[in-house]
């Protein structure tokens, strides 16, 4: 259940910073109202996570999900690059936290 819990506060840090990219563009109260809420509780439930699950683990897991869902939403949602070497290094992100996940108990 830790795991789910932790993936769940990974999601919630990309709406943390989906937030930031909308206070950044003007919408001002909008992006500031979801960068707020969504650490928060990305936080709060990382936190959570961590009862259970080692502290190095967690933490990689949690920043690798926030930092590879970001780069998602940068290019589905905001125009931002994908081109062949930017995927190449955050699939080796995902990899990352993959393994992380296999050789935790």
């Amino acid at each position: 259940m830790s795991w789910v819990i932790l993936i769940i506060a990974g999601l919630l840090e990309v709406v943390g910073v989906n937030g930031i990219q909308r206070f950044s563009q003007g919408n001002r109260i909008s992006g500031l109202i979801v960068m707020v809420l969504g650490f928060s509780a990305s936080l709060f439930l990382l936190g959570v996570a961590m009862g259970s699950i080692p502290l190095g683990v967690s933490y990689a897991v949690w920043t690798g999900m926030g930092t590879v869902g970001s780069v998602i939403l940068g290019i589905v949602l905001y125009g931002d690059s994908a081109s062949v070497k930017r995927i190449f290094y955050v699939s080796l992100i995902v990899v990352a936290v993959i393994g992380l996940r296999l050789v935790t108990a």
